[in-house]
């Protein structure tokens, strides 16, 4: 072990404080430089280009929750598929039959959960549960 182990870590140190200098440095430029003209179009709160309506903490529909991890859900499992598709010469037919496997496994969720009506936003609730 070097004699001065911490001094390794010094170029790491002094990125970290450059990095914090300039990040202050455009925010508070930009503050005092910026122009301060404010409007009520300006102040109010952008929805999209829509006027906002209605009071902001309003309830959402279970179904929105359910869509969301639903989308987080299957959009890790595509992840996988890119790993996958770099190493698949090296891993021939074995590798093309699991992820085959693989593929069949998370379309039987997708079909599962199209069957019970969770990605149906237009229908309404008929009393049993989504899942």
């Amino acid at each position: 072990m070097p004699d001065n182990y911490f001094a390794s870590y010094l170029p790491l140190l002094l990125h970290i404080l450059v990095v914090g200098i300039v990040a202050s440095a455009i925010v508070t430029l930009s503050w005092l430089l910026g122009k301060r003209r404010p409007t009520r179009a300006k102040m109010s709160p952008y929805e999209c280009g829509m006027e906002p309506v209605g009071d902001a903490r309003q309830r959402f529909s279970v179904k929105f929750y359910l869509v969301a991890m639903l989308f987080i859900l299957f959009d890790v499992e595509a992840v996988f598929l890119y790993p996958w598709a770099v190493i698949l010469r090296d891993l021939k037919m074995f590798g093309f039959w699991e992820m085959l496997v693989y593929i069949a496994i998370v379309l039987v969720g997708f079909f599962y959960v199209w069957k019970k009506g969770v990605l149906d936003w237009g229908q309404r609730s008929t009393g049993r549960g989504y899942l």
